[in-house]
């Protein structure tokens, strides 16, 4: 790398303090990620058979929506990584936005449940682009030793947003009428967001390209991270992909744990509605159910990713696994708002361990040159865990005609998968297991 190059990026400054304004504009940015899709999170499942016409026991149907959403968003997840490193971060953003502005419009006038699984298309273009969008962005402009609690605090305001969208959309739905409820609350949150990106949002492809330049230099300072080593300078796609996916043990158990975890997302997403709406609760009190999941999900992460930080990523994603499981078998274990809000919190705490670690994993071992891709590869296999787990949530309610096999299946999965972790990862915070 040349003397002029070195120099261009020397005025590239990597902390969140140094960086507060832009940080403070991804934050808010998740927070309306979050939003977008925590408004199709407790409406619109729960009044599937009446509203939008699924027939009442048809759980690969009902499913359905969420099959799309995770095979659409891990594909555009694995999209935006790479389109990031070419066109820059805002640009992909931006397009995320004009992805969701129809996604409101298309509930409105929905004819058939047909309709709620291309809006949810949509969605699922909508996350891909711009959830990876904030944490890559993020990660661009702080430091490696803020790592755990960059993503900790994204994942916060996201999931916290998330929880918010949930109960508003309750109440909105009851006050206006589902569609109309949901259209107000979406065409608000998606042209706010739009125009705060547009107006605020700066590009940070440059600090990633300054903190590359550093490497190459040999100027960084600190632990040096545990790279992989059987991959090039300025690798091509496959490459990337296939060391996540199997040729890096740490990775592919990471990424494998990513898949799983989305189970439990994907459960909770259509079944936990349709569960809870069985036993007699109202759309208001099932989203402040679903809610306290997405709250203890959300507001943990503001510690658990600062936690690892400290004591590394293995443990907490280890025990965040088993955690998680375990609130999604408690679900079946008692009956009323108090016990279910309980296990939803239980399983929202076991989130908040693992979730915010699973990404700093990956950006502790991924070099600064293809991190972009590497995250994208990695949130590909995650959130397509949200098709799978639907996919396999379907078939079990299907064949056993209970919906509640479902919640033992995501269960066993869970313990299964943090033992995968276990045995095949290792910690990758460089201070406590450098190079």
């Amino acid at each position: 790398m040349s003397h002029t190059l070195r120099n261009e990026y020397q005025e590239y400054r990597h902390g969140i303090r140094e960086n507060f304004a832009q940080f403070s504009h991804q934050l808010l940015q998740v927070f309306l990620v979050g939003m977008t899709i925590g408004m199709m999170r407790t409406v619109v499942p729960a009044l599937g058979e009446t509203e939008f016409g699924v027939p009442k026991g048809s759980f690969m149907l009902l499913t359905t929506f969420v099959v799309a959403f995770g095979f659409v968003k891990g594909t555009l997840n694995f999209v935006a990584g790479r389109l990031s490193e070419r066109i820059g971060r805002q640009k992909v953003l931006l397009l995320g936005w004009a992805a969701a502005l129809p996604i409101p419009f298309m509930i409105l006038y929905a004819p058939s449940w047909n309709w709620i699984v291309a809006a949810t298309v949509l969605l699922g273009v909508n996350q891909g682009l711009t959830w990876s969008m904030t944490q890559t962005a993020k990660l661009d402009i702080t430091r490696p030793d803020q790592r755990g609690f960059v993503i900790g605090l994204n994942e916060f305001s996201g999931y916290v947003g998330l929880a918010v969208a949930g109960i508003i959309t309750g109440y909105m739905a009851t006050a206006y009428g589902p569609r109309h409820g949901l259209l107000i609350f979406g065409v608000a949150v998606i042209v706010l967001a739009a125009l705060l990106t547009i107006l605020w949002v700066k590009d940070t492809l440059s600090w990633a390209k300054a903190e590359g330049a550093k490497h190459a230099a040999g100027q960084s300072t600190g632990p040096k991270p545990r790279y992989p080593t059987n991959i090039s300078d300025k690798p091509t796609t496959w490459e990337v992909f296939s060391l996540m996916s199997w040729r890096d043990k740490r990775m592919a158990s990471i990424s494998q744990a990513g898949l799983v975890e989305k189970f439990v997302d994907a459960l909770v997403w259509v079944f936990y509605p349709v569960f809870l709406y069985r036993h007699g609760l109202s759309l208001a009190s099932i989203g402040w159910v679903i809610g306290v999941y997405g709250f203890v999900w959300g507001g943990s992460q503001f510690f658990t990713g600062k936690l690892s930080d400290h004591i590394g990523r293995q443990k907490p994603i280890v025990w965040g696994m088993w955690v998680c499981g375990a609130g999604v078998a408690l679900m079946l274990l008692g009956q009323g708002v108090a016990w279910w809000s309980l296990s939803a919190g239980v399983s929202g705490f076991g989130m908040a361990l693992l979730y915010p670690n699973l990404s700093a994993a990956v950006s502790d071992i991924a070099h600064p040159n293809w991190r972009g891709s590497a995250i994208g590869i990695y949130r590909f296999w995650r959130d397509l865990g949200y098709g799978i787990g639907a996919l396999a949530l379907g078939i079990v309610a299907s064949f056993s005609g209970a919906i509640e096999e479902a919640f033992w299946f995501v269960a066993v999965s869970m313990l299964l998968s943090g033992l995968v972790v276990q045995i095949w990862g290792e910690e990758t915070h460089p201070r406590l297991n450098p190079a």
